[in-house]
């Protein structure tokens, strides 16, 4: 793998869960505006991050790259995107030449990540990347070594670390109000069918642990504010026939963390799921749901709520994103995040499909 730890190193980038800075959006807010251009015009792109860029201040929708063409007049009257600022996937790399666009966020499928944020990377544009932000961790590392060869600056679309309830659990982690953590169980998942697409297969970034896994496993590292050292699982399937082709409908996953904390995770296409659980010596605490579109809501054992923010998670984390560009500031979360937890990604899919062998992580 290409100096993986020489790269971290010289770019400073290796910034772990439990030292992620709070939102910047209090910061001070220069004039200029960046100019955005979505990559992959999907479900996400269109009902959740178009949307957003229409209340965003630091950065607004000016471009579309699309392979569906019928797609085009729609965007165009609903967005006002000119004609110069559109482009398919074949032409993609004549962006270099656009200077209304400063950013390029990437809504592909995972399996096309690392492809199209190196090319946008390398037309000197700054990478917003969708999460999982790839396959696997060397394309997770091809991406990072791209955008610090082209001195651009690269985000994961982890949304929920720009969130007010998901930041005070993240500060909990190092304050430990509640004592010392004990252990932590998290689980995600929604129930899908046929008409499911390449969440159906596995070679494109499909299953339950390679397109939901992300978010219990971030969780857990933002939970406790530690990096974990093993990895063991258990894949489970429901609906053989659905799941032949690589991907994994439910699997089941323990994380060991140092001071003997054990995680628990739990992630599936079978049911609808989604909460976070931190058990301390103390007291105990819960975001539940702990990444829904509608809101993050929570509680603690001793009575508090953390009641749900009036606010849209991805204007938040995309201005967050735009100002760190402004002002030339670490991003939140940078590309080694979305590298740690691929890792544990890849991890959990080999402990289960070995009958549960305890696989050992790397630490960067």
């Amino acid at each position: 793998m290409h100096n993986r730890r020489n790269f971290i190193k010289r770019s400073g980038l290796a910034v772990a869960a439990s030292t992620l800075p709070l939102s910047y959006i209090s910061c001070l807010k220069p004039e200029k505006k960046l100019g955005i251009a979505l990559l992959g015009l999907g479900s996400y792109a269109t009902n959740n991050l178009a949307p957003a860029l229409q209340k965003t201040q630091h950065i607004e929708l000016r471009g579309i790259v699309t392979g569906s063409p019928e797609k085009i007049p729609i965007w165009k009257e609903k967005y006002g995107i000119k004609d110069s600022n559109i482009y398919n996937y074949d032409n993609f790399s004549s962006i270099i030449d656009n200077d209304e666009i400063d950013v390029v966020y990437i809504v592909t499928p995972t399996f096309l990540h690392k492809k199209f944020s190196i090319v946008a990377a390398e037309a000197g544009k700054h990478v917003f990347c969708e999460k999982p932000m790839a396959m696997t961790v060397e394309e997770c590392q091809e991406i990072i070594d791209a955008c610090y060869r082209n001195k651009v600056k690269l985000a994961i679309g982890y949304r929920m670390q720009h969130e007010q309830n998901t930041q005070t659990i993240i500060e909990w982690s190092k304050t430990l109000p509640y004592g010392p953590i004990q252990d932590v169980h998290t689980e995600a998942g929604f129930r899908i069918g046929a008409d499911a697409g390449w969440r159906l297969d596995g070679s494109k970034g499909g299953g339950a642990i390679y397109d939901m896994g992300v978010y219990p496993i971030n969780a857990m590292r933002y939970a406790t504010g530690l990096e974990p050292l093993s990895v063991t699982a258990r894949h489970e399937t429901q609906r053989d026939k659905l799941f032949s082709n690589g991907a994994e409908e439910i699997t089941y996953f323990d994380v060991e963390f140092p001071k003997g904390i054990i995680a628990k995770g739990r992630v599936t296409y079978a049911d609808n799921v989604n909460f976070l659980k931190i058990n301390s010596e103390k007291g105990n605490y819960e975001l539940s749901p702990f990444q829904s579109y509608n809101g993050v809501q929570g509680s603690t054992s001793d009575g508090k709520k953390l009641e749900p923010c009036n606010c849209n998670q991805q204007t938040l984390q995309m201005d967050d994103d735009a100002l760190a560009i402004l002002e030339n500031k670490p991003m939140i979360a940078p590309g080694i995040e979305g590298l740690k937890d691929i890792q544990i990604v890849q991890a959990a899919l080999k402990s289960g499909r070995a009958n549960g062998e305890k696989v050992i992580l790397e630490q960067y």
